[in-house]
């Protein structure tokens, strides 16, 4: 009995030893907080896991807050890294001591709900997009869808957009800035703007829910977030006068003429490119780290970032993104990875 004791008591202490190794190993891990776009989020979370996984010593987190929340607190100092949608110009950079360069291009779809309706059914012009947000358009049946779109049910139509300070809303907004000289006037574009009708919702999924449960809505989100919620999209015309859905083809049609290499800060916004098949509504999302960051953070940051394009381009594909071409990859590593 006494040995039976014993043994148990030695089983404790040496359940006790190896939770303690496992709490300090685990203490000693460098940990990389990141925050910010709401768009990318899918893929920096399933990134920070896997390497996080995978990396002896290195913890990289990734709080979905929206562009504006991630710009302010890296401006603030208070993370190591930012995602944001909404660049930087090379001048903002150097105002507050930052870095930018980008990690994906994805594409911003329109969502619908209206009974009746199937995946990319619905055309919307550049015209009736516009005037759909500006409030001018108000029911499904009006005569300015029905030549692209007979038989919409008379539905009123309930616009949903971000409420907060969003990278998505900076791509949407730039687009109708775009196709829109009455938009480009009294709105403009920007990751908030004062918007003429809608309700908010808060980051992509908000959106989503929105429009997913009220019916006759249009809303705006990330491709991934509406392929995932099985919502409706639509085709939108394109600058040739085409009507394109949003796929990865069609995304990848779209990015190609960017030059990135003559691009000051990266500042590249990709919408209402050129192209037969462009999609219309592109939008590249950024990374940013502060130029004083300690050598040492830096140096794991850099690793992170090197692990994400190498290795982590894969799961960007299978989540829907499109990864930047090699040439760019190895313009960064020379330019800002180093």
């Amino acid at each position: 009995m006494k040995t039976i004791k014993l043994r148990s008591v030695a089983n404790v202490l040496l359940a006790i030893a190896t939770v303690s190794v496992v709490g300090c190993a685990k203490s000693n891990k460098t940990t990389i907080n990141g925050a910010g776009a709401s768009f990318p989020a899918p893929v920096y979370q399933n990134w920070t896991h896997s390497y996080s996984q995978t990396t002896t010593g290195v913890q990289v987190n990734y709080q979905s807050l929206g562009s504006g929340a991630g710009i302010n607190q890296i401006k603030a100092g208070t993370i190591d890294f930012a995602g944001s949608d909404n660049p930087l110009t090379l001048e903002e950079q150097n105002e507050f001591g930052l870095v930018q360069f980008p990690m994906l291009t994805g594409g911003v779809v329109v969502i619908v709900n209206i009974p009746g309706v199937e995946n990319n059914q619905l055309k919307l012009s550049r015209e009736n997009l516009a005037n759909i947000f500006l409030g001018k358009i108000v029911n499904w049946n009006d005569p300015k869808l029905a030549s692209d779109n007979p038989n919409l049910p008379d539905l009123p139509i309930t616009v949903v957009r971000r409420a907060d300070a969003s990278g998505t809303s900076f791509i949407f907004t730039n687009f109708l800035s775009k196709i829109s000289p009455e938009w480009e006037k009294n709105v403009g574009f920007g990751s908030s703007v004062k918007w003429p009708v809608g309700i908010g919702g808060q980051k992509n999924p908000g959106v989503c829910n929105s429009v997913a449960k009220i019916s006759g809505s249009i809303g705006y989100t990330e491709y991934t977030y509406a392929v995932e919620a099985k919502l409706t999209m639509v085709q939108l015309e394109n600058k040739a006068g085409n009507y394109v859905v949003p796929t990865i083809d069609n995304f990848i049609a779209g990015a190609a003429a960017a030059d990135w290499a003559n691009t000051p800060g990266y500042y590249m916004v990709l919408t209402d490119q050129s192209g037969e098949n462009s999609y219309p509504i592109l939008g590249v999302t950024y990374i940013l780290y502060r130029k004083d960051l300690a050598a040492d953070r830096k140096a794991d940051l850099i690793k992170y970032f090197d692990w994400c394009f190498n290795t982590g381009a894969a799961a960007a594909k299978r989540l829907q993104y499109v990864p930047l071409p090699e040439n760019v990859v190895e313009l960064l590593k020379k330019e800002v990875l180093k």
